[in-house]
């Protein structure tokens, strides 16, 4: 399990190409605006309810839609995107990662947290 501000993470399966997390957002927190470069993602909501922010990176504008439990999204390589929970009690998501799964493959456009 990985900590992080926002919540945690649990890494399920690290394959090839491949990695499937469990994500924990507690209530209020949200994910930073980020994007990566190398790989998509999946995001399906199992739990709770979601504040899903994507973004268009020629236009630089920003769409929030809410995900309900059995929701999902796709996020597309080189997709401004941010994961946010608005509601009083633990957000689930299950993301699966397709491409270079590497950590570093991250550039964050705003962080509450501080971090860069």
């Amino acid at each position: 399990m990985t900590h992080r501000p926002w919540g945690y993470y649990e890494v399920l399966e690290d394959g090839p190409n491949y990695k499937v997390k469990k994500l924990v957002v507690y209530p209020a927190q949200k994910t930073s605006l980020q994007m990566h470069f190398h790989r998509v993602e999946h995001w399906v909501v199992v739990l709770g309810r979601a504040t899903v922010s994507l973004g268009d990176t020629h236009t630089k504008s920003i769409v929030n839609m809410y995900r309900n439990s059995g929701n999902r999204t796709y996020i597309k390589a080189d997709q401004v995107h941010r994961l946010a929970n608005d509601t009083t009690s633990d957000l689930v998501v299950i993301e699966v990662q397709i491409g270079v799964c590497d950590e570093d493959d991250i550039k964050r456009i705003e962080d509450l947290y501080g971090r860069a």
